[in-house]
């Protein structure tokens, strides 16, 4: 099959290589342009682009792929069906009707639950059990195309945005390949979303780490894994952030973001429901260590209080 594929992050490169290496003929990779990196300003590209130059595939980064010298670039190409996966832009009704087996989305929920941005980081911080991946033929708003095939993945207790990402990315492609090969064979009967059950996740904000203590214990924990690692969930203590990477949910009290005990490897901190023992931080400047390692370096006493702010 003739296949155009588009996206943009590593979450789209599993995606990618899966066609690929299942003897696929991808003609072309639609990315987003390089960003500049760092103090230098150098231009990085994207992991897509990266994996399409590496098996010399051509590189398409359009900045508005709505724009007219870019439908008329992707006119050229006579694939049987484009793939998308973490693209970053919505594609206009004219591209979504260029190939012949339509637009296919490979998207990180099993929708038509946790549409939008974010939707993996969103599954562990609201506790879901089973996540996912579902494929849909695309269609003009955001990720509202009927439906295609589902196959869940099951959340571990100590699952975290990253390792969940990690594992959708790995699915998503076997999914992916598996839904254009059926689509092919004309095996799949397109399945329309029940908009009743749809829910929206925005985009993940750093702000969105600073962990409120007064929150349930339960709700901090799942929080930090699913910021893990970016942006990550994050507090203050005498004027300096300090990152919390790993915590377990214990049954103490006490008035909320205080330390209520320190001992030699641990420290807890009380929550308006319960408590964190903290298990794996990073202080401001630092590099990150275990609970046990940052009491040995720095001294920490029951009554300290994290807040919300340097001050």
């Amino acid at each position: 099959m003739k296949v155009v594929f588009m996206g943009t992050p590593d979450f789209a490169v599993e995606t990618l290589k899966a066609i690929y290496e299942a003897g696929h003929e991808v003609i072309l990779v639609v990315s987003q342009p390089d960003k500049p990196k760092g103090r230098s300003g150098k231009l990085q590209p994207t992991p897509v682009k990266e994996f399409a130059v590496e098996h010399d595939i051509p590189v398409y980064q359009p900045v508005k792929i709505r724009a007219g010298e870019s439908v008329e670039y992707l006119k050229q190409y006579e694939a049987d069906v484009f793939v998308v996966a973490a693209f970053g832009q919505i594609l206009p009704k004219v591209i979504l009707d260029m190939p012949r087996l339509g637009c296919v989305n490979v998207h990180g929920s099993l929708l038509p639950k946790y549409r939008g941005a974010a939707p993996i980081q969103w599954a562990v911080i609201n506790g879901e059990k089973i996540s996912g991946n579902t494929t849909m033929l695309m269609g003009p708003g955001l990720d509202d195309g009927d439906m295609l095939l589902k196959s869940e993945v099951e959340l571990a207790a100590d699952e975290t945005g990253g390792s969940l990402f990690d594992k959708l990315a790995l699915d998503g492609g076997k999914l992916a390949v598996k839904t254009i090969e059926a689509l092919e064979r004309g095996e799949i009967t397109p399945v329309p979303q029940d908009e009743s059950q749809a829910t929206h996740v925005g985009m993940i904000k750093k702000e969105m780490g600073n962990i409120d203590w007064s929150k349930p214990a339960e709700e901090i924990e799942r929080l930090i894994r699913g910021l893990n690692p970016w942006p990550s969930a994050f507090t203050f203590l005498n004027g300096k952030q300090v990152k919390i990477w790993k915590a377990t949910v214990v049954d103490k009290t006490g008035a909320p973001g205080t330390i209520i005990s320190v001992d030699k490897n641990v420290f807890t901190v009380a929550c308006g429901k319960q408590a964190l023992e903290i298990n794996e931080l990073q202080l401001e400047g630092k590099k990150r260590m275990n609970a046990g390692d940052f009491l040995r370096g720095n001294a920490l006493e029951a009554g300290a209080t994290f807040s919300s702010n340097r001050e």
